[in-house]
């Protein structure tokens, strides 16, 4: 993609960064705005000048918010079993041989929480807050969003993390794993500039077959995830899953036990 609208996408010193830019919305994802990250994570990953890229949100208040709630999930029409390439976004951040790292700033909630999650190192300002909102809007992030999850976490606070959809402070995303580390907001481009110079000085194919390695003991989870998002598919056909999405947008409690 020559011109992207929904990211800005740069290339400094090895160091490839991709900026949710949606700031009025929380970086929250639209149609286009899955293609674009997917092009920019591909661009990078194959880029041999590059050594590690980066994904962060701007405006300071969000990393991501998952999906654009404006769009409605029965008029999707893109790629993807859900008609957004939410698969993509995950395959592309797992198989390209760079590390990926998600530098968190304010809200990583919904999809941006699985994001965070996927990326091979997450680095939290004071200000980030973690959490997932699926079950409370009608949705789900199966597959990566959930096993995998589990494997960084542990079962029992992944099984929290979805039923109860809390938010989690930077603080207690270090004690339970689900960051590398956390550092005052005003230090956060320095500690991710540092973390990214270091592993610039590390052999680029050493990293490439550790990064595979790790991932191959977890690549069953891509077929628990394809299966997952076609059942997902199904559901958003539902009245429950309607009621989710149309309360979230009134603003209002929803009422899931009268439609199922």
């Amino acid at each position: 993609m020559a011109d992207y609208q929904d990211i800005l996408y740069d290339e400094t010193d090895g160091v490839a960064t991709i900026t949710f830019n949606r700031p009025e919305k929380l970086n929250a994802f639209r149609l286009g705005t899955y293609d674009e990250v997917i092009d920019a994570l591909l661009t990078a990953g194959w880029n041999r000048d590059i050594g590690v890229v980066v994904l962060q949100g701007a405006g300071g208040k969000a990393f991501g918010v998952g999906g654009d709630s404006g769009d409605k999930k029965d008029l999707r029409q893109g790629r993807g079993t859900i008609g957004v390439p939410v698969e993509g976004i995950h395959a592309a951040i797992r198989d390209i041989p760079k590390p990926v790292i998600a530098k968190v700033q304010g809200y990583a909630i919904g999809g941006g929480n699985v994001i965070a999650t996927l990326c091979d190192l997450t680095i939290a300002g004071e200000s980030a807050v973690f959490g997932q909102v699926g079950p409370k809007v009608g949705s789900v992030d199966p597959g990566f969003g959930t096993a995998y999850l589990s494997r960084i976490v542990g079962e029992k606070k992944a099984r929290e993390i979805w039923y109860l959809c809390r938010r989690y402070s930077a603080q207690e995303a270090l004690q339970m794993g689900l960051v590398n580390t956390v550092v005052p907001d005003d230090e956060l481009d320095a500690e991710v500039a540092k973390w990214c110079d270091e592993i610039l000085e590390r052999s680029p194919t050493a990293i490439a077959i550790a990064k595979h390695t790790f991932n191959a003991d977890t690549e069953s989870i891509r077929g628990i995830s394809r299966l997952g998002f076609q059942a997902v598919d199904l559901y958003y056909d539902t009245e429950e899953a309607k009621e989710g999405g149309q309360a979230f947008r009134d603003k209002r409690p929803p009422n899931f036990r009268g439609k199922a």
